[in-house]
């Protein structure tokens, strides 16, 4: 049977217009491995190294980490950690969160004979994040410590008060290697009691002075010192590098202040002349102690103990006695005091006669 050419145009039309699905291909599974820490770094004090690092929250393929699995902390002598020989260490799974960057840290005790007089001599740390799988996608940045020599805190440690501040002392002691890119020295650090803030007071090159003041103390307040021993290597075209040993025990000071200002000095007295009001002016050199309260003056005759004249503390260097009698001779002295109220002993007297 022939159909009609316009029957099999309308017959195929619909045929003409279908359209067809796109599909695109199907994507991985997420592998769900943790990016490994790229800020991984290590500070050393003594036989400890210090690790920390930021938690990743992202795995290598962006998605959000809720929780990261173990965490392998490696140690290595080579330059490069590529497989975890020395395990030193390992974090259990923990939380995170996407919205807050999180620190982790970790000590390593470096074990016996690792130190070295080898001023390069370094051990790297590398650390590898897992997940829940126990698999993980490599190890962090290497972060490295020097493992030159360090020595025990310095003997003998002791601390005192003096006028001119809190003096420490120490007992000598001789470096343990003549490598002269190595070289040792006592640093000495302070807080004030109740506060972390701490303040290095000073340093010097072992076995030299062994002493050092901290003349920058607050008077009336408790501070605790401690002294370490610090490794310095200077390599030519080197950066430096400094390794601080262990503390020595924490010594508690109390700055009280009992002692009293300078003695005042260049006392002079000077009795006012004929026809005029009767008075004798003293004068002395200005003392230069910062915490100078004021002054006390004392007058005396010939075979009499000395009396003070003010009753409040005289502020200048200078002081008018206008409570003399005419021809009589009279013997000065001037005090220092401080704001504690810490006195000095009496300055040289300086005598002088009241006009007739």
């Amino acid at each position: 049977m022939r159909f009609p050419a316009t029957k099999v145009l309308a017959m195929a039309g619909p045929v003409l217009f279908t359209a067809c699905a796109t599909i695109n291909p199907p994507q991985p599974p997420s592998l769900d491995l943790p990016q490994p820490p790229s800020d991984l770094q290590a500070v050393r004090t003594g036989e400890r190294v210090t690790l920390t690092w930021t938690i990743p929250t992202a795995t290598t393929d962006r998605q959000t980490i809720r929780v990261v699995g173990r965490t392998l902390i490696c140690r290595s002598t080579q330059s490069q950690v590529t497989e975890c020989g020395t395990q030193v260490g390992e974090l259990p799974p923990r939380s995170t969160s996407p919205d807050q960057k999180t620190k982790a840290a970790f000590t390593d005790t470096l074990p016996a004979g690792i130190e070295s007089d080898t001023p390069s001599a370094v051990a790297t740390y590398a650390v590898k994040i897992l997940n829940r799988e126990g698999r993980g996608a490599g190890f962090s940045n290497p972060a490295h410590a020097p493992l030159v020599r360090t020595l025990p805190p310095p003997n003998d440690f002791q601390a005192r008060v003096t006028p001119q501040g809190v003096a420490l002392s120490w007992a000598g002691e001789t470096a343990p290697t003549s490598n002269p890119a190595i070289h040792y020295l006592v640093r000495v650090h302070r807080n004030l009691l109740g506060s972390e803030r701490t303040t290095v007071v000073g340093e010097e090159p072992l076995g030299g002075e062994n002493t050092l003041i901290d003349p920058n103390i607050e008077w009336e307040k408790t501070f605790e010192y401690r002294a370490r021993t610090v490794t310095v290597v200077r390599e030519a075209n080197q950066a430096e590098v400094q390794v601080e040993g262990n503390d020595t025990p924490t010594l508690k000071v109390f700055a009280d202040d009992v002692f009293p200002p300078a003695v005042p000095a260049g006392l002079q007295a000077a009795a006012s002349g004929p026809g005029q009001q009767l008075f004798v002016d003293l004068v002395w050199a200005p003392n230069t102690d910062l915490d100078l309260a004021g002054y006390n003056v004392y007058r005396r005759q010939e075979g009499a103990a000395p009396s003070r004249l003010n009753s409040e503390l005289v502020k200048s260097a200078a002081y008018r006695d206008a409570s003399v009698a005419p021809g009589k001779t009279y013997i000065y002295s001037v005090t220092a005091v401080d704001a504690r109220g810490n006195e000095s002993p009496h300055s040289e007297e300086a005598t002088e006669t009241a006009s007739e």
